[in-house]
């Protein structure tokens, strides 16, 4: 049976766009199927995004102890949660009752460059700053920490000498549509045969 997965994002959806193309190119083996899109913006594209694929949506709210979002992941049985551009941390009791059936996408080579305030251009910009020669993206599991928890995979971009932050953000972006489809994939996998009867 296909894992259930709710994405989460706060934004315009371009890492939830690259997910449902992924799903749709591979629907015969993907181990999942996104069947819930939350925001925590009534603006966020994301939403549109998931109407245009016929996805149920819903606007949470962001401020509470996660009494909304876990009723909306409950509702949809969803088994794995996935943050996409998702701009808030993630309550305690949510993490709690996902325990590592949460995953997250950072743009940047975690543990550097992550914790409060460092998200979108602000990791680009820190990375340029500090004079790394490469950064890159991190797909882990979620714990009650700010872009903590165990790490899924790395994947490393370089700095060019003349990049801004804004050139360097495209290129991991690129990166980031390239492999965290296949990682939201391989987890879902792994999620449907851990909960699996008599495994």
């Amino acid at each position: 049976m296909a894992a259930r997965i709710a994405v989460l994002a706060s934004g315009g959806g371009t890492n939830l766009q690259a997910i449902v193309d992924y799903h749709a190119q591979h629907a015969a083996t993907v181990a999942g199927s996104i069947t819930l899109v939350c925001a925590n913006r009534e603006s966020a594209g994301a939403l549109e995004r998931a109407r245009e694929s016929a996805i149920p949506t819903v606007v949470i709210d962001g401020s509470d102890a996660g009494e909304s979002l876990l009723a909306a992941l409950a509702l949809h049985s969803i088994d794995l949660v996935v943050l996409a551009g998702y701009l808030k941390q993630i309550p305690p009791a949510v993490v709690r009752r996902y325990h590592g059936r949460i995953i997250n996408i950072h743009p940047g080579l975690l543990p550097d460059f992550g914790g409060p305030g460092m998200y979108g251009a602000r990791v680009h910009a820190a990375v340029i700053a500090s004079g790394a020669a490469v950064t890159g993206v991190t797909v882990h599991f979620v714990d009650d920490q700010l872009d903590h928890g165990p790490v899924i995979a790395q994947w490393k971009v370089k700095v060019a000498a003349d990049d801004t932050a804004e050139s360097l953000a495209a290129r991991v972006l690129e990166v980031e549509h390239l492999v965290y489809p296949r990682i939201v994939d391989m987890v879902a996998a792994l999620n449907v045969t851990a909960h699996s009867p008599g495994l």
